[in-house]
């Protein structure tokens, strides 16, 4: 049993480390900068080691569901049939309890590793100490954001988790606020991901609208608990409506189609940052909501296949998109997306187990390969694997924790990657879950053709970046290509490994990448495995492992690296001066299907700003304004034409007298 104050205390910690770290930021305190840092991940520490200790708890079978759930606000009489009461408190339970061991976990490696990273980041003002407070005072705040977010207990405290998520992700992401690319890059995805919101918002609101569901019961409408008991005494109509609204804040926090045009552009700022987003806190934001609210999902056919479909439309375009991005971390952004994608698709066909644990494994591998990346480019200081090449040669260790984390990426055995993505895709071939059976075979193809193109874009990118010849780094980028901040690192390519404090958290990654899937898997047909197998532990049934799904999943992803490694040895793995159609289809991919085109010129540009903007400001200038002045103009010409009423002679206001007395004579003959 945990004490609540230990609960508390994983969302305490890394918020006061943020308070501590914000104050070297203060004139007196700014020596103290560097020390910042080590505040900070001593905050996440203690986070991650009172995040074990509730794993522990929930081990066992009396483990608690809620911690502190006092009363927030009332609305009305609650002891009445119109009133109910806002509460506040944690829920913890096998979910929470793994989300929060793995975002403190993670986040801890990723601070440590920026403590290097961070000394050489470009773009830093006032020397290479002056915005490590600032730094790491976000990256705190963020990784307790998402600690309370997992473990709120009432859905508007998830609600104020999530939007401070979005708040700390715009900031880091436009860490480099002086670089006008990554202010725009922290805009874009603040916009972008409150558009979901809004369906999130609409989701609280329509819960409210139907609290009488609720009440009528004796549960509460918006604590988690509640609203899965009630889910299948919920009407139809009002589970699909809720769970659709909550799918449309899951799909802009996790970028999944058409909402997944932030995501790239967040690759502005620092590479850690970067890290700490795709693999554990923001962008899983999404999926944990979802795999949260699960059973309202299960009660309606029409949010499940939502969600497949969304979720195999993104794996398959995401992964088409990185095939041709020549930005390592763009590559990465775009694979991110893809392996949501699967994700989303788990939890379509009704595997939210199976979802989370692809979630925990693409945590290890794609929090590695992000941080590979910013090794990388610690070294040649350029994220264009076009001027990379041959760096194995004097990044061994380095290319052997991408060589990992590309294998474990594209699902080669016995890596972590192997054991939940086959998952995904064998829960879609049994197809066990409420939605539609057809979906869940359309989704299985769409998933079968990602595997081929994550394989190609994950060896790409191992080729273009470690072998080969070397081709300069940032000394062979163009001029008119470097940012201003890029411009003083040419001439300071050096060829070595990263320092040991970047290289640690790698290899601490590299070996869960390796294991984490057996150590996490509840396949009991390969033989002893953990009494706990994590689909189990989240009270699901453990499901045969399925030969047939993995070994077409297998070949697919072995052709995939077979091509990248013939179109290496050919010397066209760039995939420039491609004939038609492919120069064409390259063209559309490296635009990203031209959806910012389709949102900032047409829908923005045009339908909004020629259309409803126009049409809004017309009405507010000849309506509104033109009411208002109407009646002033009627105040001041309706008192002249009175004023002429007014002449000062006695025998006009007879007349006046006079002709009134005939009218009121003649409206009283007429009455009779």
């Amino acid at each position: 049993m945990i004490s609540e104050a230990a609960v508390w205390g994983i969302i305490a910690l890394p918020l006061a480390a943020g308070v501590l770290a914000a104050l070297a930021l203060l004139p007196a305190l700014r020596p103290l900068a560097r020390a910042s840092g080590y505040v900070a991940i001593l905050g996440v520490a203690g986070a991650f080691a009172l995040s074990l200790a509730a794993l522990d708890a929930t081990l066992g079978p009396d483990a608690a569901a809620g911690f502190g759930v006092r009363s927030w606000l009332t609305v009305g009489d609650p002891s009445s049939a119109g009133g109910f009461e806002v509460t506040v408190g944690l829920l913890l339970d096998p979910l929470s309890a793994v989300m929060v061991t793995v975002v403190s976990g993670v986040s801890m490696l990723v601070m440590i590793f920026s403590l290097g990273y961070m000394r050489k980041e470009p773009g830093a003002e006032g020397g290479a100490w002056a915005d490590y407070p600032r730094y790491f005072t976000y990256m705190s705040w963020f990784t307790a954001a998402m600690l309370g977010l997992v473990l709120a207990y009432n859905l508007i405290q998830l609600f104020v988790f999530w939007e401070l998520v979005g708040l700390f992700s715009y900031l880091l992401i436009g860490f480099w606020y002086h670089r006008p690319a990554a202010a725009a890059a922290a805009k874009k995805a603040f916009i972008v991901t409150r558009i979901g919101d809004f369906g999130f918002m609409l989701a609280l609101l329509y819960l409210y609208l139907h609290r009488a569901e609720f009440l009528a019961q004796g549960l509460n409408p918006f604590e988690i608990p509640d609203i899965l008991a009630a889910a299948p005494l919920l009407s139809a109509g009002v589970a699909t409506w809720v769970a659709l609204g909550i799918l449309a804040g899951a799909m802009g926090k996790s970028a999944q189609f058409p909402l997944n045009t932030w995501l790239p552009d967040a690759m502005e700022g620092p590479t850690p940052v970067s890290s700490l987003i795709h693999a554990a806190t923001m962008v899983a934001a999404g999926v944990f909501l979802v795999a949260r609210m699960f059973p309202l999902f299960e009660e309606s056919a029409v949010a499940l296949n939502a969600v497949a479909i969304v979720g195999g439309t993104t794996a398959v375009l995401a992964a088409a998109m990185a095939v041709v991005a020549n930005d390592i971390k763009r590559v990465l952004a775009f694979s991110t997306v893809s392996q949501l994608g699967y994700m989303f698709l788990a939890l379509g066909v009704g595997a939210w187990q199976i979802a989370i644990f692809h979630l925990l494994t693409h945590a290890f591998f794609k929090c590695l390969l992000f941080l590979a990346a910013g090794s990388v480019h610690h070294s040649v200081h350029t994220f264009d694997m076009r001027y990379m090449g041959g760096l194995r040669r004097w990044m061994p260790v380095t290319y052997v924790a991408t060589l990992i984390g590309a294998l474990s990426l594209v699902g080669i055995a016995p890596l972590a990657g192997f054991w939940s993505k086959d998952e995904v895709l064998a829960a879609a071939w049994a197809a066990d879950g409420a939605g539609d059976v057809g979906v869940s075979r359309l989704v299985l193809v769409l998933g079968m053709a990602a595997v081929f193109m994550t394989a190609f874009y994950a060896f790409r990118l191992v080729l273009m970046t470690f072998h080969g010849r070397f081709r300069g780094g940032i000394d062979a980028v163009p001029t008119d290509e470097l940012i201003p901040d890029e411009v003083s690192l040419v001439g300071h390519v050096h060829r070595a490994e990263s320092p040991w404090v970047m290289l640690l958290p790698m290899a601490v990654l590299a070996l869960l990448a390796v294991v984490a899937g057996v150590a996490l898997n509840a396949v009991g047909a390969l033989g002893p495995l953990p009494a706990h197998g994590l689909t189990h532990f989240l009270g699901g049934v453990a499901s045969d492992f399925d030969p047939a799904i993995a070994g077409v999943s297998t070949v697919l992803a072995l052709a995939g690296i077979g091509l990248a490694v013939a179109a290496h040895r050919r010397g066209v793995l760039a995939l420039t001066d491609l004939p038609r159609p492919w120069s064409v289809l390259h063209r559309f991919l490296a635009g990203r299907l031209y959806m910012d085109h389709l949102y900032e010129t047409l829908i923005v540009r045009r339908v909004l700003y020629r259309g409803l903007f126009f049409a809004t400001d017309w009405a507010d200038r000849r309506l509104v304004d033109g009411t208002v002045d109407l009646v002033g103009w009627v105040g001041r010409n309706g008192g002249r034409a009175v004023a002429q009423l007014q002449t000062g002679q006695v025998q006009v206001y007879g007349v006046g007298v006079f002709m009134g007395v005939i009218v009121m004579l003649m409206l009283f003959m007429f009455q009779r």
